[in-house]
């Protein structure tokens, strides 16, 4: 069933009821609609039925093996076969195959002490079967004769399965299939979650209805404390603003960019015929979820210098869109958290992404559906990123965070 969505849910009761229906909330639905064992109800609660809120919608579908901790590096290689092959999980003949720009990640390293991270994370990722390699100053330059390399130490690329792919494909095609599959969305708010004890027993609707429950997902994005906060548990996940920009240069590069992280921390890729750009604000604090005012002096006043630094054919570039996106910045570690809540246990978090959801999706809604299905992880164990980490106090260890 596709259309608009009600606002009153068909039952009373649901075996599952997920908070949030953009990228994550879906996943989540559609893996379980089709995972073996799972023959219950679903009830998908999205407030914005739109998504123009979301950050989903804003974000920029980037994906990455260039991390330095194995599980995330394996987390992006699942969803880059999972990108290949993505015609193949359904069973309908015209699903399309995704758009990909695989050009890779550039990190760029202007001290020793980043340039030995870059080369520990290499040796770790190329374990793995991932293409990362080190550039000497000299090695850019020869691939890329724009660069200044003349404060750069080293750089680490990899062009395989790396770059950008149709996130919206993704997203649209998982939404409308899990409501073939019978999974249930409306367009309301969860004003409160009751406990019987220490379980989930149900969740109040901003409508008035009270739907009894199982289980509640926790797929709110920025507004997942919110959602944490009313089962008396404090997760820390906060909505950040993140600047983006795309630009036309009135001299365009002879070859695509790869998106490449400066040691400002300012990033560019090529985006077509024009290049996308953007970077963490040096004021970088939690803003309300519905705050998107754009700082118009980031791009004067940190963006385009590094820009031009960089690139010095950037010296000459016109904005040409510009928008403002939210991080759901986990201030922990700026990791997934992700599984059930240790004494909650019909409460799952599937939240705190920290701009890496929609490269992280597939593995997180197929681990939170085995989890809901089966009490356990089938596939990619995801334990290092429960929640059991943040009560500890414990980081998962992760160098590799723009």
């Amino acid at each position: 069933m596709t259309g608009p969505t009600p606002q009153t849910p068909t039952h009373s009761s649901y075996d599952v009821v997920i908070v949030g229906g953009a990228m994550m909330g879906s996943s989540v639905a559609w893996w379980l609609s089709r995972e073996p064992g799972f023959d219950g109800s679903v009830l998908v609660v999205e407030r914005d039925p739109s998504y123009e809120g979301s950050s989903t919608v804003a974000s920029n579908s980037c994906i990455r093996q260039q991390f330095s901790n194995e599980l995330n590096t394996r987390i992006s290689q699942f969803t880059a076969d999972f990108i290949r092959t993505f015609p193949d999980w359904f069973d309908e003949p015209d699903i399309p195959s995704l758009a990909t720009h695989y050009f890779g990640y550039l990190y760029l390293a202007d001290s020793e002490s980043f340039a030995a991270t870059l080369r520990s994370n290499q040796a770790m990722q190329a374990s793995w079967g991932a293409g990362t390699q080190i550039l000497s100053p000299a090695d850019i330059v020869e691939a890329y004769p724009f660069f200044n390399v003349d404060d750069l130490v080293c750089g680490s690329h990899n062009p395989v399965d790396e770059g950008y792919f149709d996130g919206g494909t993704i997203f649209a095609t998982w939404r409308t299939h899990a409501r073939t599959n019978g999974v249930e969305y409306c367009t309301n708010e969860v004003a409160g979650i009751e406990l019987t004890g220490h379980r989930v027993s149900g969740v109040q609707l901003a409508s008035g209805e009270t739907i009894a429950c199982g289980t509640v997902v926790n797929a709110a994005g920025p507004r997942a404390a919110l959602i944490a906060g009313m089962v008396g548990v404090d997760l820390p996940v906060e909505p950040r603003k993140r600047y983006c920009f795309t630009f036309d240069a009135a001299e365009p590069l002879d070859r695509a960019l790869p998106l490449t992280i400066d040691p400002t921390g300012v990033h560019c890729r090529s985006d077509g015929g024009s290049y996308l750009t953007g970077c963490t604000p040096d004021d970088d604090h939690a803003v309300e979820p519905d705050d998107r005012a754009m700082d118009h002096d980031v791009w004067e006043d940190k963006i385009w210098p590094a820009l031009a630094h960089r690139i010095p054919a950037f010296e000459r570039i016109k904005v040409i869109n510009r928008w403002v996106g939210h991080y759901a910045y986990n201030t922990l570690d700026q990791n997934a958290i992700v599984g059930p809540h240790p004494t909650i246990e019909n409460f799952v978090f599937v939240n705190g992404f920290s701009g890496h959801g929609l490269q992280q999706s597939p593995a997180m809604g197929r681990g939170a559906a085995e989890i809901i299905t089966h009490g356990a992880y089938r596939s990619l164990d995801l334990r290092p990123l429960g929640f059991e980490r943040v009560l500890a106090g414990e980081p998962f260890l992760e160098r590799a965070v723009i």
